[in-house]
């Protein structure tokens, strides 16, 4: 089945999926979404015996249908490498009764790893595929993770450049440096005065501006997205919920069919909406749960159905987290409005005019699939001891808010049904909070020495990507206000 691409705010608007991702966003400012949703063609019990790679081909191939077999085995080959610390790519950790899909053994040691070590391949591969000629440059607005694993994806790929914009003071010092000593003549990193749905906001707005589109084709440019609005991000993301199934039947943690729950930390909702996306697939899944921090504002339209970004913006330990308007929400409206792009134009419209929107209640009757909950800062620091001192087990933030909210649905519920949590980033990413929520005596050391003190409590040795940046070099220091991206962006391209 070739399977098209719509914008979620025009019907009329379709595309194949490698202009999907070529353009990343569509003309109208919609999101992309698959016309008609697969269903897997494989059964489960012969998933069970592939490897990643395997399964990635078997998933990405009934949403990618313009992609030769050879193009998109080319591109899973050289994504899914030696660059993931363990050949099982996403091996998953069983503690007090829950099964952690660790998604963080990647190059930059976050779960983005997990799409853009694919997407500089299907991006430049698609180029190909639609004679596209001009120089694509990535831009890309980040909350601290996106941001360095588009950068390592996309450093030194020819015919391309990218530029990343992050808040300045929103991201932990383990990512901003990260982000800040990033080789390569085609990356750029921006830090903004303002707050990530400032950044967001920002790129948006850059993306659909028509002279700037025109002034830059004339210089030989056009632009595409890295974030998760772009579906080369989110395709990938639906491969690793398949490949955790799989892998617990093949270890008798379940039996073929058995239904399991998915927690998920969320943010941009991109995550989630991937597990969302595998059910449609097929694959036994009960319930979604969306696991918020202090800014729940996911958890409010889960709860009311009111969408409602008119409110404090909290700096918290999950900065990943920290976002008011959740992009990819946008594709789970359009679907429970019945594919309906003409309201969930609507809808977004008044997201932007007045910061808010209400659901029907015949479309709040659709996510009956989703659970929202949220976890305070100080929720989120006793997970993080509690599983350490049960399990030797340590997680990073962003885990800790999906277990501390999984922990009281099953108070709520009594569900005993069998659970997967995706644990996001690599403790190592936050170390300062991770060590000051096990033993706040650990708030003297510096944050190398709280990296080596982790090594020795958790027995994991200190990830490569951590290693690299100890004494590496400081070799971006743009900033600007947010009122100033578009500005920055013409400068970087001598436009």
């Amino acid at each position: 089945m070739n399977i098209l691409y719509q914008s979620t705010r025009n019907a009329n608007e379709t595309v194949t999926a490698s202009q999907a991702i070529l353009k990343g966003l569509a003309n109208d400012g919609g999101l992309y979404v698959p016309k008609t949703m697969p269903k897997l063609t494989i059964n489960l019990e012969d998933l069970a015996q592939m490897n990643y790679q395997e399964i990635a081909f078997e998933v990405m191939k009934l949403f990618l249908t313009d992609f030769t077999e050879d193009e998109l085995k080319n591109c899973i080959k050289r994504a899914y490498d030696d660059k993931f610390d363990t050949k099982e790519i996403a091996p998953i950790k069983k503690a007090d009764g829950a099964y952690y899909l660790e998604l963080f053994h990647g190059a930059t040691i976050a779960f983005k790893d997990m799409a853009l070590s694919i997407l500089p391949h299907l991006l430049t591969t698609a180029a190909k595929k639609n004679q596209v000629n001009d120089e694509i440059v990535i831009l890309t607005a980040t909350s601290g993770d996106t941001g360095k694993a588009a950068l390592a994806g996309f450093a030194d790929v020819p015919g391309t450049k990218i530029i990343v914009f992050y808040p300045k003071d929103g991201v932990s010092p383990i990512q901003e440096k990260q982000m800040l000593t990033q080789k390569g003549d085609n990356t750029y990193v921006v830090g903004i005065k303002g707050n990530f749905d400032d950044a967001q906001n920002g790129v948006k707005a850059i993306f659909n501006d028509k002279e700037l589109e025109n002034n830059m084709k004339e210089k030989g440019y056009q632009f595409s997205s890295a974030n998760s609005i772009n579906i080369g991000r989110l395709v990938p993301q639906i491969v690793y919920y398949v490949y955790s199934y799989a892998k617990l039947l093949a270890s008798n943690e379940i039996k073929n069919g058995e239904k399991i729950n998915v927690v998920v930390p969320t943010g941009n909702f991109g995550n989630i909406l991937a597990a969302y996306y595998a059910k449609q697939l097929g694959l036994p899944i009960n319930k979604l749960i969306c696991a918020s921090n202090e800014n729940k504002v996911l958890y409010d339209f889960f709860t009311t159905g009111t969408y409602d970004k008119n409110r404090e913006f909290i700096l918290t330990s999950s900065p990943s987290m920290d976002i008011l308007i959740s992009s990819n929400l946008e594709r789970l409206i359009f679907k429970i409005a019945g594919d309906d792009a003409e309201k969930n134009a609507e809808l977004m419209k008044s997201l932007v005019s007045t910061g808010k929107y209400d659901i029907t209640p015949k479309m709040q009757e659709e996510l009956n699939d989703f659970v929202g909950g949220y976890a305070s800062e100080a929720d989120t620091a006793k997970t993080i001891k509690a599983l350490y001192q049960s399990d030797d087990y340590v997680i990073d933030t962003h885990t800790a808010v999906a277990v501390s909210v999984y922990n009281e649905y099953k108070k709520e519920t009594n569900d005993t049904t069998k659970t997967l949590i995706v644990s996001t980033a690599s403790p190592y990413k936050f170390t300062r909070s991770v060590m000051d929520a096990i033993d706040e005596s650990y708030n003297t050391m510096s944050d190398f020495e709280l990296v080596d003190e982790l090594s020795k409590i958790s027995k994991i040795n200190v990830p490569q990507a951590i290693e690299d940046i100890r004494t590496a070099p400081i070799l971006h220091s743009r900033i600007c206000d947010a009122d100033q991206m578009k500005n920055t962006v013409e400068k970087i391209l001598g436009i």
